[in-house]
């Protein structure tokens, strides 16, 4: 499911971090934890789990309102956002997730400043894929927060690819398998299978795509340096249970830290 929040900031103005994505994924658990403390927990800690790895299945868009670069805060005015926020979650539930949000306050705070937000609108959006009859949709998509995808190195740590990389696609489509493979329990899946039914084409020359450093857990000893990319078109053929997967719970890495939430921007077949 994916929900939008039309949100008023609670000041004339105010300050956000510019690495905002921590403390806002931070802000959304606590709403969801006064009203159900075991799915937080369950989102936050465990997650649906494939050998060591754990998948929150969870995801949010970058803010999109006006906003003024000072240092490292974002100098916001009074004027309304919009967030979009994804779970993977059963369908019956979605009206469940939804009324958790309805006349909320969104706090959203690190060391230095913090800024909150009156929720005054909660829209649950539709499943495009609800009503396409072919098996395996093709749709252009495009981010609307930074998309994460790296492939380990010799020192376990990752090296992020952008879209034009030689070995994007690859790990693009791996790290989208794994999730799959942790809803469905089940390790032994035909990975080969699956992948032979994935697409994906870049539409965007290299020159277009831009790159942002996002740092997670700022001020922490857990302080980690991550890069998305955004300001690119991708064209995508999978079957439609995938597809659903990744849009409810974003592609690519760190989802649960807002990273990887796509929108549809057309719709081929």
């Amino acid at each position: 499911m994916r929900i939008a929040l039309t949100l008023t900031p609670c000041a004339s103005h105010g300050l956000l971090p510019i690495n905002y994505q921590y403390p806002l994924s931070a802000a959304i658990y606590r709403i969801i934890q006064r009203a159900d403390e075991k799915y937080s927990a369950f989102l936050h800690k465990e997650g649906y789990k494939l050998n060591w790895k754990s998948f929150k299945l969870f995801s949010f868009s970058d803010l999109r309102m006006p906003f003024r670069i000072q240092g490292d805060r974002l100098y916001i005015h009074s004027s309304p956002a919009s967030l979009i926020v994804c779970f993977h979650i059963e369908e019956a539930a979605a009206n469940f997730i939804k009324g958790l949000f309805i006349n909320q306050q969104l706090n959203i705070s690190d060391k230095i400043s913090r800024a909150q937000f009156s929720i005054n609108n909660v829209q649950l959006l539709p499943d495009l894929f609800n009503s396409v009859h072919h098996t395996e949709p093709e749709v252009v998509l495009q981010p609307i927060s930074p998309l994460v995808v790296g492939r380990k190195n010799s020192k376990g740590n990752y090296d992020f690819l952008n879209p034009g990389d030689p070995d994007f696609n690859e790990w693009f489509i791996h790290n989208w398998i794994e999730k799959y493979k942790a809803i469905n329990c089940n390790d032994s899946i035909d990975v080969e299978t699956i992948r032979s039914c994935i697409a994906v084409r870049l539409l965007t020359s290299g020159q277009e795509i831009k790159s942002r450093l996002i740092t997670i857990k700022a001020f922490t000893p857990q302080q980690t340096q991550i890069r998305g990319f955004t300001k690119f078109r991708i064209k995508v053929k999978a079957p439609k249970p995938l597809l659903q997967l990744a849009m409810n719970s974003g592609f690519g890495l760190y989802n649960a830290q807002g990273m990887g939430c796509m929108e549809v921007s057309e719709m081929i077949g």
